[in-house]
């Protein structure tokens, strides 16, 4: 028993992870912070449903188009270098809107070209970040790695919400765009402070032509990155779309403040955390170990939806973030071990384009329903879709062999354009 209960936080063993983890914990907490105060002031700015899908759209859509040239960068160049690069970037959005809103000159173009910005940074700096944990821990830990990663980000959605509601409550956005640039120095610290003796670089690929389509193709040859690829960029695309449709039941749903949004977000956070930690003790992935938190995310949002009052929404919310999170991790895992290591960076491109920059496309959409039908018809949306991928994953799985009904085919790199042969 006590073994399986340290499997979770096996990684952390690694001194090299901690140091990592610590820095995540920093930049993923400021990220959220940042985010709920772009968003408020951008609703404050305008009352607009449409207006909150198009800003995040507007941080994600480099994502949907660069995402993509990131993971092949990461395959020739170091990825710390890289990721390096991609957070210090990150840090002047944040002290731009720092000093816009202290002098009262922000106005709503601005935060949108500096969301822009920050989507630029994070375009390249998420799929970097995805595909060098297996640097940092070696093959044995990436799993229980890639599940408290996402416990990461999880954590952050709770504490950095909460704490962004509380600042915005007592002392308005400003403080937010300054912790947010805080965390992001602290992360580049770390990652300056990595032995870089004791990571596991992956081989770096030869710059040649159609190395994009080379991986693209891969990913969509092998069921074993094509099934996960595509039930993320269904859910990605209609249920994760919370930065939208939070701040409206909050404001019109529940007819509150952004004490209650960062309430909403922290439990849903709360959720995913649990969900983090449990799911990085399930073992090897698989595709049922997929289709299960996909049905139980798609049935959570429904609850979520017919909500009639704000603790049951707090409560569903929790279920919310327990599955999400197991769903994502989940795809993440199986991605990161089903990819040789030569493409890793282009496949765990991919994941993040249809994770995150599906947002760009799902975002205004979820945006406008929400406008027109309401916050919880947008709600709505996700769970219908979450809940058929989950059910068309258990029907996969029901018909192949072996029990995940992923079979990895062999890797064959293209030479001048074509396969080997």
């Amino acid at each position: 028993m006590r073994r399986r209960i340290g499997r979770p936080f096996a990684p952390l063993s690694v001194p090299n992870y901690r140091r990592f983890f610590v820095g995540q914990v920093f930049a993923r907490c400021g990220v959220w912070v940042q985010t709920v105060a772009e968003l408020w002031l951008v609703l404050s700015l305008t009352g607009s449903g449409v207006a909150l899908g198009v800003t995040a759209a507007l941080q994600f859509t480099p994502m949907l188009l660069l995402g993509a040239w990131a993971g092949v960068w990461a395959d020739r160049l170091p990825k710390r270098h890289m990721l390096l690069a991609a957070q210090t970037w990150m840090i002047a959005p944040a002290v731009a809107l720092a000093l816009l809103t202290a002098t009262g000159a922000v106005e709503l173009w601005m935060v949108y070209a500096l969301v822009l910005a920050r989507g630029l940074g994070k375009a390249v700096e998420n799929p970097v970040r995805q595909s060098f944990v297996m640097e940092v821990v070696g093959r044995e830990h990436v799993a229980a790695a890639v599940s408290l990663n996402a416990a990461v980000v999880s954590a952050a959605r709770f504490v950095g919400p909460a704490l962004g509601g509380t600042l915005i409550s007592f002392a308005g956005v400003t403080p937010c765009f300054v912790a947010g640039s805080m965390a992001f120095v602290v992360a580049v610290g770390a990652l300056i402070s990595l032995d870089v003796r004791a990571l596991h670089p992956a081989t770096l690929s030869v710059r040649r032509p159609g190395q994009l389509r080379e991986g693209m193709r891969h990913a969509w040859s092998n069921p074993g990155l094509r099934v996960p690829l595509a039930a993320m960029a269904v859910v990605g695309t209609l249920a994760f779309n919370f930065q939208v449709v939070l701040p409206l039941m909050a404001r019109y749903a529940f007819e509150a403040g952004p004490g209650t949004y960062g309430a909403l977000a922290a439990s849903m956070g709360a959720g995913a955390v649990l969900g983090a930690i449990v799911n990085a003790g399930r073992g090897s992935p698989s595709l049922v170990g997929l289709a299960t938190p996909a049905v139980v995310f798609g049935t959570a949002m429904a609850a979520l939806a017919a909500a009639p009052t704000l603790a049951l929404a707090l409560a569903a919310l929790v279920l919310v973030g327990a599955s999400s999170v197991a769903f994502t991790a989940s795809t993440n895992s199986l991605l990161q071990l089903s990819a040789p290591p030569t493409i890793r960076g282009r496949v765990m491109a991919l994941w993040s384009v249809v994770y995150l920059g599906s947002t760009a496309i799902g975002g205004p959409l979820v945006g406008w329903i929400s406008g027109h039908a309401g916050a919880r018809a947008g709600v709505l949306v996700g769970a219908v879709a979450t809940l058929a991928t989950g059910i068309a994953l258990l029907r996969r799985a029901g018909r192949e062999s072996p029990p995940a009904g992923l079979r990895d085919q062999p890797y064959e790199p293209a030479v001048g354009g074509q396969r080997a042969a």
